[in-house]
């Protein structure tokens, strides 16, 4: 770990009230006297959309930006020209680690863990894309770093900061949302790998673009030789770097779900449909449902039904105005008593039917405005102050990433999986169980995987 330091300094002064450094004020606006020095890692599509987030928070300063293709880089290079730029994560810490108080992590899913994990362990304030990373292991070992280190730690699924969550949160506690026993959850858009087909091998090599890191790109993950199929977001439908479409859109439609339904992990997973099932992609569509165990007096057994597909919906269900659809990417959520219908990021639960909304709506409970006027990326920078606390840190969206990972194993291997939560091992299917760590780190990053 660095000495104290800068970051250091400002994190407990923060904390202990002492010297007010930030200039806070409730909600957007604010301009801190202070500011984060803030490192952008990955800066093309998704990546560079978190970094101009950060950005435009007013919070931070930017003393560093990382690619593995570092032309990606100079789209920041105008505002922040002192900026020094890199094409390995490993380098730029080891040269800047100590000038460093936080950082953005938005690249292929598989290169999540080892960035994310050397920040941890450098003091640095991380805020990683969702899913958290690529196996159930890894899950794992971001959890225990950041609990070993009291890392300051956010995924970034960034309705988490919204007002789904707080209604979500306030429902649950004030008994609008009860004995919930089935939720049905989707994904019906066309996704990147679809028009691909029945895909029988890797893909042949193509020209590697000018000054591009390939073997950064790969970083823990195997080795496969460069194409398009696999940059610029394509890695997602490939079994070894990405997670499909459920890794994709499942921490923005059951992340509010799996917290204040205090679910944990499920003891049967089952992969009940399978379209263009095969060794290398994920299939066309997928229905797999996961089986949860009864947890208090109002929190009884419960199924998860996820669809995705483009044509692979869900069940209509009874008293849905006929004028209306089930969101493309969304759920509906079936408890005893209520049917709740929902999409995804921050937008807000109703009631179905709409009538059964408008009965109830007098007494419907308000919903807190506090935690609701600011954004994800503005909540982990405060972390990142000492200001507060991340919403969706890794203690939290780490167990749901790790219901993502079983998924993405059935969805891969088909079949019933049984879950051992106390042992986390797969008990009837042993190569199963060996995807929980999937495949062993390439020769000289193992040591990301030591705690």
């Amino acid at each position: 770990m660095p000495n104290i330091n800068r970051r250091n300094f400002l994190k407990t002064t923060s904390a202990a009230a002492t010297i007010p450094l930030f200039n806070i004020l409730p909600g957007y606006g604010a301009e801190p006297k202070e500011k984060l020095n803030f490192a952008i890692i990955g800066c093309a599509n998704q990546g560079g959309g978190i970094g101009k987030g950060a950005i435009g928070t007013g919070m931070t300063n930017v003393v560093a930006l990382c690619d593995v293709e570092p032309s990606r880089a100079e789209r920041f290079k105008s505002q922040y020209p002192d900026a020094k730029i890199y094409d390995d994560f490993r380098k730029m810490f080891d040269e800047m680690g100590d000038k460093i108080d936080a950082c953005t992590v938005g690249v292929p899913d598989h290169a999540h863990f080892p960035i994310a994990m050397r920040a941890i362990k450098e003091g640095i304030a991380v805020y990683v894309e969702k899913p958290l990373a690529h196996t159930f292991e890894e899950c794992q070992l971001l959890m225990e770093a950041e609990k070993k280190y009291n890392g300051v730690c956010q995924m970034g699924n960034q309705g988490h900061s919204g007002g789904q969550r707080m209604q979500f949160k306030t429902w649950v506690e004030e008994g609008i949302i009860k004995n919930v026993r089935k939720v049905d959850a989707c994904m019906n858009k066309g996704r990147r790998w679809h028009p691909w087909g029945n895909v029988k091998s890797f893909p042949a090599a193509e020209p590697m673009p000018k000054g591009m890191n390939w073997d950064v790109w790969a970083g823990t993950a195997p080795m496969h030789n460069y194409s398009s199929r696999f940059d610029k977001g394509n890695w997602r439908g490939w079994y070894d770097y990405g997670n499909g479409a459920f890794g994709d859109w499942g921490p923005h439609t059951l992340d509010s779900i799996h917290r204040f339904l205090k679910l944990g992990m499920p003891y049967e997973v089952r992969a009940d449909k399978l379209e263009g099932q095969n060794d290398f992609i994920y299939p066309m569509a997928t229905t797999i449902a996961f089986e949860f165990a009864e947890r208090c007096k109002d929190m009884p057994a419960m199924t998860i039904n996820w669809y995705d597909g483009v044509k692979n919906f869900p069940t209509r269900p009874k008293g849905l105005e006929e004028d209306r659809k089930v969101p493309a990417c969304g759920k509906v959520i079936y408890s005893d008593d209520l049917t709740f219908m929902g999409g995804t990021h921050s937008s807000g639960l109703r009631i179905i039917p709409e009538e059964k909304m408008r009965e109830l709506g007098p007494d419907l409970p308000k919903i807190p405005r506090g935690e609701t006027n600011q954004s994800h990326m503005r909540n982990f920078l405060l972390a990142a102050m000492g200001e507060e606390e991340c919403n969706s840190k890794f203690a939290v969206s780490g167990p749901l990433s790790q219901m993502f990972m079983l998924g993405c194993i059935a969805q891969r291997l088909g079949g019933t999986l049984k879950f051992d939560a106390n042992t986390q091992q797969i008990t009837n299917n042993k190569r199963a169980n060996a995807l929980l760590k999937g495949h062993p780190p390439r020769k000289g990053w193992e040591e990301y995987y030591k705690v």
